[in-house]
């Protein structure tokens, strides 16, 4: 039986733009099941119609890409967002990285760019335009220096991770894809993908961002 399709949804306020889009994604494979062209109408439809990725700008009317991003991926966090946008301004990438997003893209990416950004991010891994990943992890180590709150009495220890799973995470602290991490560690990129999952389940993280802010607070990124 053949894989189901990604889902994804465009959105954008610029027509032309949004239908270039979702032409260049579904002539390429991929279910293109909504688009909307301001911020309510993104949060209203991504509700209904379920997408695995949302390609997302930030400028919208109505209400902001990082608002958008904030309330789905807070009230779904399987929801990958790929964030596509004409600013590689760094305030706005770090913005989009702390509202919930996956990946970063400029809108000066080829299409071929855009699509395979948006089957890396289906599966979790953080696509960035290149410039923009050794600044998303910057600002990880800087917020991870930060004094942390002391762990009162009360609070729970830690959970234990196996090795294996403390080896993906000390790798995916260092940002590499999980196609990377398959091939040093010789396992397949679905068993990467399966420790991820166990490890955000057993560490009550919801993705792959908050996993290497884990990670870089612990100095796994430096192991």
């Amino acid at each position: 039986m053949s894989e189901q399709p990604i889902k994804v949804m465009v959105v954008d306020d610029h027509p032309m733009w949004r239908d270039a889009v979702a032409r260049d994604l579904a002539e390429s494979g991929f279910d293109v099941v909504a688009t909307a062209g301001d911020g309510e109408q993104a949060v209203r439809r991504a509700r209904a119609a379920a997408p695995d990725v949302l390609v997302l700008d930030l400028n919208l009317p109505a209400k902001p890409g990082v608002q958008v991003c904030k309330e789905l991926v807070g009230s779904n966090p399987a929801l990958r967002v790929l964030v596509l946008s004409a600013s590689g301004e760094h305030a706005d990438v770090l913005e989009a990285v702390k509202s919930g997003a996956t990946g970063y893209l400029l809108k000066s990416a080829s299409t071929a760019e855009l699509i395979d950004a948006v089957r890396r991010t289906a599966v979790g891994d953080p696509v960035f335009t290149p410039g923009l990943a050794g600044l998303v992890l910057g600002e990880y180590r800087r917020l991870a220096t930060d004094p942390a709150p002391s762990a009162g009495p009360d609070e729970p220890k830690a959970p234990q991770l196996t090795e294996r799973e403390t080896e993906v995470l000390r790798l995916v602290a260092k940002g590499l894809s999980y196609k990377q991490i398959a091939e040093r560690l010789v396992i397949s990129h679905r068993t990467v993908q399966n420790h991820v999952q166990n490890t955000l389940g057993k560490l009550q993280l919801h993705n792959r961002v908050e996993l290497v802010r884990y990670a870089i607070e612990r100095g796994l990124d430096d192991a």
